[in-house]
């Protein structure tokens, strides 16, 4: 392992500190959905079984799991777009410095190159591709530092009792829903069964 790395291989490193970053969110997405789809199974089941207490408790825990759901996804939107604007910046210093190397080319093929001039172009290219790494790096860690902060609830981002209500509702209609669809089935099969007596009669 090289003592010193170069600015490309710290290029690389930070890309995947980066990639890493938003696969450790994107999981965090996931499982916050499982726990809500847990909570609202459990909340069907304390109403079931008339526990006003636990109900309004898992009521409260999934309001919770939503709000910490719409912030991570709020984090990861924002680490993927810190993402395009730094590969965004790498082009536009990508293109500086081509184009600061074909000037210097066309100069010298023709003759009139100024090689002070070509010298202060170059270093002034290169010292504002460096300022643009280092304002980006700067960005993402702030970005990163955000990211692991506390999760707070604002004003915004609370969930609605309503909402809650409607969720565990629309779990309850779709278990009442393949109840009836099991039931429909039954009576169908019982028909057929019927249907194939009356033939051997």
């Amino acid at each position: 392992m090289a003592l010193f790395k170069s600015s490309e291989e710290r290029r690389i490193e930070r890309e995947m500190k980066v990639r890493q970053g938003i696969r450790r969110i994107e999981r965090a997405i996931r499982e916050q959905a499982r726990f809500m789809d847990e909570f609202v199974v459990n909340a069907r089941r304390a109403q079931a079984i008339g526990d006003s207490k636990q109900y309004q408790f898992i009521r409260n825990s999934l309001k919770k799991t939503m709000v910490i759901r719409k912030v991570l996804e709020r984090q990861l939107l924002s680490v993927r777009n810190a993402l395009l604007i730094k590969r965004q910046a790498e082009a536009s210093a990508d293109f500086t410095q081509a184009m600061g190397l074909m000037a210097g080319e066309i100069g010298r093929l023709f003759g009139e190159t100024d090689l002070v001039k070509t010298q202060a172009d170059w270093e002034k290219a290169m010292l504002q591709s460096q300022t643009m790494e280092e304002r980006m790096n700067m960005f993402l860690d702030s970005i990163e530092d955000i990211a692991q902060q506390d999760v707070e609830m604002t004003t915004s981002e609370t969930v609605a009792d309503e909402e809650i209500d409607r969720l565990i509702a629309a779990e309850a209609d779709a278990e009442q829903a393949k109840e009836m669809q099991k039931l429909a089935g039954l009576r169908a099969e019982l028909d057929a069964l019927k249907g194939q007596g009356e033939k051997q009669k």
